[in-house]
């Protein structure tokens, strides 16, 4: 791990909503240009984390953070940063699609449009340039215009992708992108992740054991118990972490024996 450049580090991150502690003291590095995969029971923290990395999660209420998020050593929460830049560096894709209601041009383009003015045919190439990164043009290309809802989920599923990647993010989140997604749909955004990974940082959070083992080159394990309150029990690269982990913990779910 000494030879990669982490594109984010967390320090002893602590979140609360409201007064309840979320998760607790988590510190790691999402390596650049890697995949990391968040595995853990329900309830144990990792789509609250996960969704900390680009400030997301305020969105959900009223937060309290302690503890600091580097995004290639700014901490994203200075009070000069800029949320809406750094959403759109360090983009996001969720459980369920979420197309929104218009074309599906205008699904890719609209992150696109509300950054200032872009010419249309300069608008055109990266919308095409982004339904080809996510795996889609060749499906759409020629019905960009009718709805997005149309499409069928797996579909759906890669057009919020290519949404993303219509920005240029540095980084894509994944808060377990697959779990609506029959096997299918779920192999080709498998596939997907597989082809970004070398222009694009990704963390994914993922119920599946063994879709963690195929994508992630990192995985982290967290988990929850009586005495602490979402906590990582272990990171590491994922060969280590599923064939020969260092924590009892880490080995009983990965073996499913919880979880």
């Amino acid at each position: 791990m000494s030879n990669l450049a982490p594109a984010i580090k967390v320090k002893n991150l602590s979140f609360y909503y409201g007064n309840y502690k979320a998760i607790e003291g988590i510190s790691l590095d999402i390596y650049k240009n890697q995949v990391t995969a968040l595995i853990g029971p329900s309830g144990c923290g990792k789509s609250t984390f996960i969704k900390t990395l680009n400030r997301i999660s305020e969105l959900e209420g009223k937060v309290k953070v302690d503890g600091s998020i580097e995004f290639y050593g700014q901490n994203i929460y200075d009070p000069r940063i800029n949320i809406n830049r750094l959403r759109r560096e360090i983009g996001m894709v969720f459980q369920k699609p979420n197309p929104f209601p218009m074309s599906i041009y205008e699904n890719v383009a609209y992150g696109v449009r509300i950054t200032g003015r872009c010419p249309k045919p300069k608008l055109d190439e990266i919308v095409e340039s982004a339904l080809k990164g996510a795996a889609l043009w060749e499906e759409v290309k020629d019905k960009l215009n009718t709805s997005a809802f149309g499409l069928s989920g797996g579909q759906q599923q890669r057009l919020c992708i290519a949404r993303a990647l219509a920005v240029k993010p540095k980084v894509l989140l994944m808060d377990e992108p697959c779990s609506a997604l029959d096997p299918i749909a779920t192999l080709k955004v498998e596939e997907l992740i597989h082809s970004l990974r070398s222009e694009l940082t990704i963390a994914i959070v993922t119920h599946n054991m063994q879709q963690a083992t195929r994508v992630s080159d990192f995985t982290a394990f967290f988990s929850t118990d009586e005495s602490r309150i979402g906590q990582m029990v272990e990171f590491g690269a994922t060969g280590q972490i599923f064939r020969n982990p260092l924590d009892d913990r880490t080995r009983d779910y990965v073996s499913g024996r919880f979880g």
